[in-house]
């Protein structure tokens, strides 16, 4: 699924519309919604739902009135509402499941001041002004960063959305502090001849504005699916035995990777079968200190104070069984008697996807090869005499 500017060419190469992820047509899927209402028909004598939904750049989604009762549909471009002029966007949702989108985020439909109409659906004018708009974002993006450059600002505009009619651009910015940008704002109207809006949004919605890849790969969360930033901890780290690396456990906004929480409640509910970390085992051959656990494997290994090299392997059962026993000051014996031996896995490697050995025959080390020096007298007994030398 793909719009004119992103498929393939005659010769087969992709053209690309150089838009990353947010072309004019809507298919590069950022931030769509399967829409699994749409098959269902409405009870008889029910209308349809006025609320709809609609995309403007980089995900921004806001909710309208059909007021008209144009019939709109996935894709459609439209003139919507604006506190000044109107605005041009894309139609992502309509229908009933539109009103359960609205009711999760807690919009009301009679909301005026939150919840605009649409006027119309696009003309060609309208596409055409959009457009021209469109085009003009990326240098005046240069520009203004160079202007809050020289007047020392502690800001950085990570991208310019202009309104559908041309009359008004919006720049966002993050900053870590208050910053004053009177002085900015006056260069930019001086400079750009429109109506400004500066609006500060976080590092999590600068990074899903703007999206990119992360380091699974893939196209960032954020900006392709995930709509609710949650809170992430590095406790979340902690249970899941991941390196504190912050290089590593940060993603591009410069936060701790919101994927972190994806799997920590199945962690959670691993853990508890599984004793405290801190808890002692006591034997008649010594105390015994947990060194290290597996979740996967549900495995835990001990090793007795003194002999720290000395591993032995016990299973979530057998260390609560013995942990049971020295609640009602039992000792068992030892740990070798419980310790079991771990199978050790022989799935075959993928290391090697492309089914070469791990030395070619270009990266086959070089033999050193050391000639023994001969002595004097072997070396003149193989000497063979030359034809033209004289007896």
């Amino acid at each position: 699924m793909s719009c004119t500017s992103c498929s393939t060419s005659k010769d087969g190469q992709p053209k690309g519309c150089k838009n990353n992820g947010t072309c004019g047509t809507d298919s590069c899927n950022k931030l769509t919604v399967f829409d699994w209402l749409a098959n269902m028909s409405l009870p008889q004598g029910e209308a349809p739902f006025m609320g709809v939904e609609v995309r403007f750049k980089n995900g921004r989604k806001e909710f309208y009135k059909n007021t008209e009762n144009l019939t709109l549909s996935i894709g459609d471009v439209v003139a919507t509402q604006a506190k000044a002029g109107h605005d041009v966007g894309m139609v992502t949702l309509t229908g009933e499941l539109v009103r359960i989108q609205m009711k999760r985020k807690k919009v009301r439909l009679d909301d005026e001041e939150n919840v605009l109409k649409i006027y119309r659906k696009a003309s060609q004018r309208d596409i055409d002004i959009w457009s021209d708009a469109r085009d003009k974002e990326e240098p005046m993006k240069v520009k203004a960063r160079r202007f809050a450059i020289d007047l020392k600002l502690k800001m950085k505009i990570s991208d310019i959305e202009y309104q559908g009619d041309a009359s008004k651009a919006t720049f966002y910015y993050t900053a870590e502090e208050r910053v004053d940008f009177r002085e900015l704002i006056k260069l930019f109207a001086r400079e750009f001849r429109t109506r400004i809006e500066m609006k500060q949004v976080g590092f999590r919605q600068e990074a899903a504005r703007l999206g990119g890849i992360g380091s699974c790969g893939r196209e960032l969360c954020c900006s392709t699916w995930l709509t609710d930033f949650r809170s992430v901890s590095t406790s979340a780290a902690r249970y899941q035995q991941l390196s504190l690396n912050p290089l590593k456990l940060a993603g591009q906004c410069g936060k701790l990777k919101c994927c972190l929480n994806y799997e920590l409640d199945s962690y959670l509910d691993a853990l508890k079968a599984f004793p405290k970390s801190d808890t002692k085992l006591f034997t008649e051959k010594g105390k015994a200190v947990c060194q290290k656990t597996d979740i996967f494997k549900g495995v835990l290994w001990y090793a007795y104070e003194g002999e720290w090299m000395n591993w032995h392997v016990l299973t979530t059962d057998q260390a609560n069984e013995i942990i049971d026993k020295n609640i009602k000051r039992e000792k068992v014996t030892s740990l070798e008697e419980y310790a079991v031996d771990l199978v050790q896995d022989t799935k075959t490697s993928f290391e090697n996807v492309v089914g070469q050995d791990s030395l070619t025959r270009f990266d086959s080390p070089k033999r050193n090869k050391k000639r023994k020096k001969k002595s004097g007298n072997q070396q003149n007994r193989n000497k063979k005499p030359r034809p033209d030398a004289k007896k």
